[in-house]
């Protein structure tokens, strides 16, 4: 195994990555390679549980065909290949991106956080379209470098945030955007997910898997000696240097319809609740307050507030139902000068409340069809609205224009968890913290391996 451990700057690593970018002239279509291959030929980095679920997704598309599969697990690879036979095979992305550079049209990515930024840049600068796992990115510097090279490149992207094209997401949406509850003043959204891990940082090592690659798993993040059960598979959004915690897991998923129904942009303020850091895990309980600056569906501030972990939300009266009902165990609700509404996550139709009570509400002005027909298509939907722009047929709903921005928005608050009961100022524009000691944390190193 080649361990080269040299370590580079990751704020030069994106400014070349743009740089070079810049420099490379526009592929052809991406309509015009697939009618010459025949179908959208894709290729996919990390098979993990979320991967093969987007693996299968994609490939159910019937102009799809799955021509490369790439995991630095050895058992996860040999899982797909049992499905699409034809696909090459390989443990490290960036050799595949390389190797196969002509025999792909679209890239899927869904590995671990911190590896999202590096495999996507990577492809874009091929010029490829690029479906990435939500969070769109690790740090707030890769999103807007991921933005700026797709506007730029004009590239196809959609970041996989499933929800964002379900029947009731998009109907509170119109819902809000309808004034139903007049302009909002406050969000509160929650989740009970443990993304958090309060204890020490292990010490000691263990063996490597045979079918693992370890070296390629940490890929750019800091060096670390293999624990079993701690990172790979599955607990590494508990940890810094790998995940962004339960905010940047299902805080995504929940902020989305807010964040889209009320047109916002970046918080000027960021203020969390929670331990001190411990440098390793994140907390296990967080409060997050955003403030927003003034938008067509909001009063002159917003003011979004985030509970998550064991027992989330916190009790609060702008939380109460009628009817003494249970809040849903994840949701967010939202209050408006004229009534809240309550949105569940998932699947499940919002909520009117006005003055204690439940209210009606009339969908068919919305056009959206039949629900129950609609919620057996989701599944598919939002990743064949991927496939279909890639082949020039309509748009996708969370391309990195749109989803780098909610990105920034929730790693913004992951980094107020670094100064528990603090009030961070970010300024967009020069994108920078009045508070200096935060600005470190916007970025970071990528580790050569």
């Amino acid at each position: 195994m080649k361990k080269n451990f040299q370590v580079i700057n990751r704020r030069d690593f994106l400014v070349k990555s743009a740089l070079g970018a810049a420099g490379m002239a526009l592929a052809p279509h991406i309509l015009a390679q697939a009618k010459a291959a025949g179908k959208l030929r894709t290729v996919h980095i990390g098979l993990g549980a979320m991967g093969m679920e987007d693996l299968a997704a994609i490939a159910s598309h019937p102009e799809v065909e799955v021509v490369g599969l790439c995991d630095v697990d050895s058992k996860m690879v040999a899982r797909a290949k049992a499905i699409y036979p034809k696909a090459k095979t390989y443990p490290d992305y960036r050799v595949m991106l390389k190797d196969m550079k002509n025999e792909f049209d679209a890239v899927v990515v869904s590995t671990p956080d911190h590896t999202h930024a590096p495999a996507s840049i990577m492809a874009m600068e091929m010029n490829k379209p690029v479906y990435c796992q939500k969070p769109l990115t690790h740090h707030v510097s890769e999103a807007r470098t991921m933005k700026k090279m797709a506007a730029e490149k004009k590239l196809v992207t959609q970041m996989g945030i499933q929800v964002h094209s379900f029947y009731d997401y998009k109907l509170a949406t119109l819902l809000i955007q309808s004034g139903i509850i007049g302009k909002v003043h406050t969000v509160r959204a929650w989740s009970p997910k443990n993304w958090g891990y309060d204890g020490p940082e292990p010490t000691g090592s263990d063996p490597i898997p045979e079918n693992l690659d370890w070296n390629l798993w940490l890929g750019t993040a800091p060096k670390r000696a293999y624990k079993e059960g701690v990172y790979h598979p599955g607990n590494w959004r508990k940890i810094m240097d790998f995940g962004c915690g339960t905010l940047g897991d299902m805080g995504v998923h929940i902020f989305d319809t807010p964040y889209n129904a009320l047109q916002l942009d970046v918080p000027r303020t960021i203020h969390t609740e929670c331990r001190q850091p411990t440098g390793f895990g994140f907390p296990e309980n967080n409060i997050v307050t955003y403030e927003f600056p003034a938008t067509p569906y909001t009063t002159e501030t917003l003011k979004w507030v985030w509970y998550d972990g064991p027992g989330a939300p916190a009790d609060h009266e702008d939380l109460k139902l009628p009817n003494g009902d249970k809040l849903p165990e994840q949701g967010a609700m939202f209050l408006g000068e004229k009534g809240r509404l309550l949105l569940p996550h998932f699947m499940e139709l919002p909520r009117w409340i006005v003055d204690g009570q439940y209210k009606e509400f009339d969908v068919k002005p919305f056009n959206l069809g039949d629900p129950v027909q609609d919620y057996n298509e989701e599944s598919k939907k939002h990743y064949h609205q991927f496939v279909d722009a890639c082949l020039g047929k309509g748009e996708c709903t969370a391309p990195f224009e749109y989803s780098a921005r909610l990105t920034e928005t929730i790693l913004l608050g992951v980094i107020a968890g670094r100064f528990p009961n603090e009030t961070l100022h970010w300024d967009s524009k020069k994108a920078r913290f009045a508070e200096k000691k935060a600005n470190k944390f916007l970025g970071g190193k990528y580790r050569k391996f």
